[in-house]
């Protein structure tokens, strides 16, 4: 199989429906895409409906090409991670993985256009967070949460609106972003460096105002990256957790319990905003995000220096700190429901606490004179206990 054919098979499986995110080579199954969400089969014909060793083998091959390193990665670690581009079609971002001894491949696709605060309908906040002049932003989800769109969006308002340098650190560069006010410089892990903490010592010489980090995944790259935002440099990055609270636990887990006074002090000050974020399926088809976000005040600060306490959760914070940008993932929920834009079983089903926000969607019920039981035909037994 050459080049043109592996190029032939992916164009066919990005145009054969809407909205595909994903396209997904697993042995034992046909091609598959995964659209709006949900993954569904391609039929390409007899010989990809049950994909065999061989093909998904000699697929990864084509897509990795002549690239010594990513041969190297695969062989020694299991998985290696690449960029691939079909001409005047898309690009994609490639995971190249082995499961029970043969080659799976997942291909992300990649958007051309660089998204906007406005155009994505992002909250307030990510304007806030675009004039942050120093300290450290997380954004953090699961995969595929939409981590590196919101950040690329936060990049665009940047370049629309500073004069600045800006190094971003990426595996692999997923948007690039033209030189409009501000500079951009775009490096890639593999390619351009060996590793996030390397990268990221490296840019403190490149003389940046904005630096992005795409993933903290280790103890070295966390403590650089407070390094980078005390020394007044906006440090914008993601972590694998679900909310806001996760997050800080997480942070001060990679470090070793006598450290763990001194990492609170440095977070207490180098944080500026969390963001967590969901997607969410739409009422009428594709997703949505939902969010929660945690800025900085005198409160967060607090309960990052001392830990949580009754009445001083991270939670009860971002509910008391709605006037300032501050939203919970329930009562953002509630508030999609309000809308219209998700069922109340896609509310529940997603929502953090889920007593919350039951009684949140029992409220919007009321107001719009709907029931919020199923329960019928109560009523008073007036001869009850009574002999």
């Amino acid at each position: 199989m050459k080049r043109q054919e592996v190029d032939h098979i992916l164009t066919r499986m990005l145009d054969s429906h809407s909205n595909v995110s994903d396209l997904n080579l697993t042995v034992g199954k046909p091609l598959q895409v995964e659209s709006s969400g949900e993954l569904v089969p391609v039929n390409l014909g007899s010989s990809f409906q049950r994909l065999t060793p061989f093909q998904t083998e000699i697929i990864a091959l084509n897509l990795i090409g002549q690239d010594r390193r990513l041969t190297e990665t695969i062989i020694n670690t299991g998985s290696c991670d690449l960029s691939y581009t079909l001409p005047g079609k898309a690009r994609f971002r490639v995971n190249i993985f082995s499961q029970s001894g043969y080659y799976s491949i997942v291909l992300r696709q990649l958007e051309s256009k660089i998204p906007t605060i406005r155009d994505m309908d992002l909250p307030e906040s990510f304007h806030k967070i675009a004039q942050e002049r120093n300290g450290i932003v997380f954004v953090t989800g699961a995969t595929g949460s939409g981590k590196s769109t919101s950040l690329a969006a936060v990049l665009e308002e940047i370049n629309e609106n500073k004069s600045v340098h800006v190094v971003t650190l990426e595996d692999p560069i997923e948007y690039q972003h033209p030189h409009k006010k501000s500079t951009f410089n775009q490096r890639e892990l593999g390619s351009d460096f060996d590793t996030f903490a390397h990268g990221l010592r490296a840019a403190l010489r490149q003389a940046p105002k904005v630096i992005l980090v795409g993933e903290m995944r280790d103890r070295e790259t966390v403590e650089i990256g407070l390094s980078a935002a005390e020394t007044g440099h906006l440090v914008l990055t993601t972590l694998h957790t679900v909310d806001a609270g996760q997050t800080i636990n997480r942070l001060l887990g990679m470090f070793n319990i006598e450290e763990e006074k001194q990492i609170r002090i440095r977070l207490a000050d180098t944080i500026r905003w969390v963001v967590s974020q969901r997607l969410l399926p739409k009422v009428g088809g594709g997703r949505i995000a939902a969010f929660e976000i945690m800025g900085t005040n005198l409160r967060v600060k607090d309960a990052i220096l001392n830990g949580e306490s009754e009445g001083k959760t991270f939670y009860e914070i971002m509910q008391a700190g709605k006037p300032f940008g501050m939203t919970t993932f329930d009562d953002y929920i509630v508030d999609l429901y309000e809308q219209g834009l998700i069922t109340q079983e896609t509310a529940m089903s997603f929502a953090s606490h889920k007593g919350v926000a039951g009684r949140g969607i029992d409220s919007v019920k009321s107001s719009r004179g709907e029931t919020t039981t199923d329960i019928e035909n109560l009523e008073v037994d007036i001869n009850y206990d009574k002999s």
